[in-house]
C-alpha cells in the first residue's frame, strides 16, 4: 500500500510541475489592425465621441502589437495618422512610460502606458495621449484632434 501511495504521490507531482510550467493565455483581439498607408501610418476613418479616449489612463488608446514586437511601432503608425483641430501636421514627444495596469498580454500580466505629448503650431494647451501597445482596440481618433490627410 505504501508503494502505491508513493508512485501516487510522485505522479500527482509531476502533473502539478507541468501544469505550472504550462504557458499562459494571451488574449489577443481577434480584429485585424487597420490598414497601413506606408508602413508609418494607420489609415483611420473614425473620430471618436468620447471625450476620454486617449487622454486619461483609465481609456487609452489600445494600439497593441507588442505580441508581434511591433508596439512601438503601432504608436508611432497611430500618431502619424493624426493633425492638429484645423488639420495643422503635428509632432510628438514621448515622455515615458506610466499607469501599471493589468494585462493577459504582457510580461508577467502587467503593461505600463506609454504617454505622448502633442504639439501643433498655434497650440494653447498641452496635450497629452496614453497609449497601450499591449491590447488592440479599435483605432479612432481623439476628440479635439482631425485625421492626418495623406
Amino acid at each position: 500500500m505504501k508503494e502505491y501511495s508513493t508512485k501516487y504521490f510522485v505522479v500527482l507531482l509531476a502533473a502539478v510541475c507541468l501544469a505550472s510550467c504550462a504557458p499562459k493565455t494571451r488574449i489577443l483581439s481577434s480584429n485585424t489592425a487597420p490598414q497601413r498607408t506606408d508602413g508609418q501610418a494607420f489609415i483611420l476613418t473614425e473620430i471618436s465621441e468620447d471625450n476620454t479616449y486617449g487622454y486619461s489612463e483609465k481609456n487609452p488608446v489600445k494600439v497593441g502589437g507588442v505580441d508581434k514586437m511591433e508596439g512601438p511601432v503601432n504608436e508611432r503608425r497611430f500618431l502619424n495618422a493624426l493633425a492638429g483641430p484645423n488639420g495643422e501636421p503635428i509632432t510628438y514627444q514621448r515622455m515615458g512610460s506610466c499607469c501599471p495596469f493589468k494585462t493577459p498580454n504582457g510580461i508577467s500580466g502587467s503593461g505600463l502606458l506609454d504617454k505622448y505629448k502633442i504639439i501643433w503650431e498655434g497650440q494653447t494647451t498641452e496635450v497629452f495621449l496614453y497609449l497601450n501597445m499591449y491590447d488592440y482596440g479599435k483605432l479612432k481618433c481623439p476628440v479635439g484632434l482631425t485625421l492626418k490627410s495623406n
